[in-house]
């Protein structure tokens, strides 16, 4: 077979000097100049990692190794770009005489070369996400036309999340049904013909989404021989970034094309907090088991944060039991400052009225906005603090979503409550009605002037009238049998609206028909359920409705137009999972008590050891200052939970961070 793809690049090259030995430190310099046996290069937060890469393909270059018989694979493209950005500075080679990107850049590159035997043209198409949801519908829609016109079925999103997963860690739709989707149990084998038919339907239109890129390249080297040979000749030199992060079919891409074991894996054990998109913590794990006389290479030098921070986080991933991962310490570059502080608050409100007391002293300090990070382990834990940043004009970014309020699951609920309170509300009413099969603006707002036609009539609230034959009769028939659970949450939140409380309305809101229905629309609809429950604790503060609706309104209209701040310097806001690769001269770090992080749903689920990872992510973030506050109190659904500072930090050594408490007045 005749490959037409061999690089153009001039294959005689001279590249400019590299010194090696004084631009790296000598953990560094021992992995760029290894030699030519498979390395596992466990580079820790903050080492340099990327300089190792950057250097490693200058040395192999110095080496008369050609650009285009290296293989560099990351995980983003922004990492691609960096990484080869700085290769070409470098060394002057043109990014483009390498093959380097993303593991679904490639694959898609060689899904173009060596298709055709799977059924796959050269000039096929790759499907955005939205694409691909839409044809997955097409074909559930033919497959079976009531489906999802049946409210208690999984919408195309969550089906298409769980086909990807069942793909990403090669496991059956059965095992990944019953292990991450046990409520929907009985349609496994609706399952199967839907993934079945959209793969048949994908090869007929010749388009690929992109999990195919990489499910067809791992198809193409297990029965393309001479191709997967090629390859093998090819890449003398395989750099992977992150390898903690592969899934088990970038996995076996690697082995396979690194069948001469000349494989390089860069990554962090200790890092490892992606299993819930398919990532595999065992690939680098047992790395070395798969690969015979690897050379195991430590960067411990950390240039990021203060030695107190780093003594911090030693020991927080010193929690594991031996054998859990590679053993490492970080070790600092940099001299010392203060310890890391854990405030000890009452509860949320009094936690962000902590984190803005130090935020204020920070900025009289000399501080910008811009050098100070807030991060949390789930949205909802950021309310409080979105609400104070509003209240007191602070600008704000929040890197990982949209503001709480605005997310759409909390306007949906928020929705349902505003027409309880208010019948003549029909932008509220389209809010959740447009949700149910068939119904769209116009038929949305036939229905309403047909119920308020009749309360008109009969003095009736309009969520009763709802069901009365004029407004039944403009319904759809695919929405009627979802109507009745509807209208009648709607009335329970009507009757308790006259002399509950807030918090039990919204409660009942958040309980009722909704809770059904988003667990079929979301694919996360755990996170988006603790939300909503959050949502009723934070209408708990108020006496009537009013002034909570009120109050969410102003939320959602306060600007920070007025700001002394330059526009440009803002406060960030992230979920530490958004945060990671990142570095921040401040940090914060909220909720960081047992049940909040790690979460009690990880707690109850085995997930302890990726939750006690994620908090090491969180804490190696922070260059000069680390803040941690831990909320005694929380108010979850209608129950109020008392809470101990996190096990994370109960199981360290007291001498390794400060202790306060706010009481308007902070200790610090």
């Amino acid at each position: 077979m005749e490959f037409e793809h061999r690089s153009n690049f001039p294959q005689d090259l001279e590249y400019p000097p590299v010194d090696f030995r004084s631009n790296l430190n000598d953990e560094q310099f021992a992995a760029v100049t290894a030699g030519d046996q498979p390395a596992l290069v466990l580079a820790g937060a903050g080492t340099g990692k990327t300089r190792t890469l950057t250097y490693r393909v200058a040395y192999l270059l110095e080496r008369g190794v050609h650009p285009g018989n290296i293989l560099l694979l990351t995980f983003t493209n922004k990492a691609a770009r960096e990484m080869l950005a700085r290769v070409e500075d470098l060394t002057g080679v043109p990014r483009r005489a390498f093959w380097g990107g993303t593991f679904h850049s490639i694959g898609q590159r060689m899904l173009r070369m060596h298709g055709e035997p799977l059924g796959i043209e050269p000039n096929y198409t790759i499907m955005d996400q939205s694409d691909a949801e839409s044809l997955l519908a097409d074909v559930i829609k033919e497959l079976d036309p009531q489906f999802l016109k049946d409210k208690n079925n999984p919408k195309t999103k969550v089906i298409a999340n769980l086909i990807s997963l069942a793909r990403n860690t090669c496991q059956s739709l059965d095992d990944v049904v019953m292990g991450f989707y046990p409520y929907f149990r009985e349609h496994i084998n609706d399952f199967a013909r839907f993934s079945q038919t959209y793969s048949e339907r994908k090869k007929r239109q010749q388009v690929a989404d992109f999990d195919d890129l990489l499910v067809f390249w791992l198809e193409i080297l297990q029965t393309q021989e001479e191709v997967a040979r090629y390859y093998q000749e090819r890449f003398q030199h395989i750099l992977v970034d992150e390898y903690q992060d592969t899934n088990l079919i970038q996995a076996q891409i690697i082995d396979l094309i690194g069948a001469r074991d000349q494989i390089m894996a860069v990554g962090d054990d200790a890092q490892s907090i992606y299993s819930w998109r398919g990532a595999n913590y065992e690939n680098i794990l047992h790395f070395p088991d798969k690969h015979r006389n690897t050379n195991i290479f430590r960067i411990e030098t950390n240039y990021r944060s203060t030695p107190e921070i780093l003594r911090f986080a030693n020991g927080v991933i010193r929690q594991f039991h031996p054998g859990q991962g590679f053993f490492k310490t970080l070790r600092p570059s940099r001299g010392h400052s203060q310890p890391p502080l854990l405030i000890r608050v009452m509860n949320g409100r009094e936690e962000a009225a902590a984190v803005i007391s130090r935020i204020t002293g920070l900025l009289d300090e000399g501080r910008s906005l811009k050098d100070i990070t807030v991060l949390y382990r789930a949205h909802y834990q950021a309310l409080d603090m979105q609400m104070e940043l509003t209240r007191q004009n602070i600008p704000f970014q929040i890197t990982s979503g949209v503001q709480f309020f605005e997310q759409a699951h909390i306007k949906d609920l928020v929705a349902q409550v505003k027409f309880a309170y208010n019948p003549r509300d029909s932008r509220a009413f389209h809010r959740f009605a447009c949700l149910l099969p068939k119904i769209g603006s116009v038929t949305a707002e036939r229905i309403f002037q047909a119920a308020l036609a009749e309360a008109d009539k009969s003095g009736e609230h309009v969520a009763r009238t709802l069901i009365s034959r004029p407004a039944l009769a403009k319904v759809p028939k695919a929405a009627r049998k979802h109507w009745e659970s509807l209208t009648a949450t709607l009335e329970g939140i009507v009757e308790a609206a006259g002399d509950r409380s807030p918090s039990e309305v919204v409660s009942l809101a958040a309980v009722g028909w909704y809770s059904d229905f988003i667990q079929t629309l979301y694919p996360n609809y755990r996170q988006r359920m603790d939300d909503l429950q959050s949502l009723v604790g934070f209408a708990g503060r108020f006496s009537d409705l009013q002034e909570l609706l009120g109050q969410i309104v102003l939320m959602n209209s306060e600007t920070s137009q007025t700001s002394v701040y330059p526009e440009e310097d803002k406060l960030r806001l992230t979920t530490v999972h958004q945060a990671k690769g990142l570095e921040f001269p401040v940090v914060f770090l909220l909720a960081a008590s047992d049940g909040l992080f790690p979460l009690a749903r990880a707690m109850e689920n085995d997930g302890l050891d990726e939750e006690r990872r994620l908090f090491y992510v969180a804490v190696t973030r922070a260059m000069d200052e680390l803040y941690m506050t831990s909320p005694h109190l929380i108010q979850f659904g209608m129950n109020t939970k008392i809470l101990q500072p996190s096990r994370f930090i109960q199981a360290l050594d007291p001498t390794l961070y400060e202790m306060a408490r706010f009481h308007r007045k902070p200790s610090w």
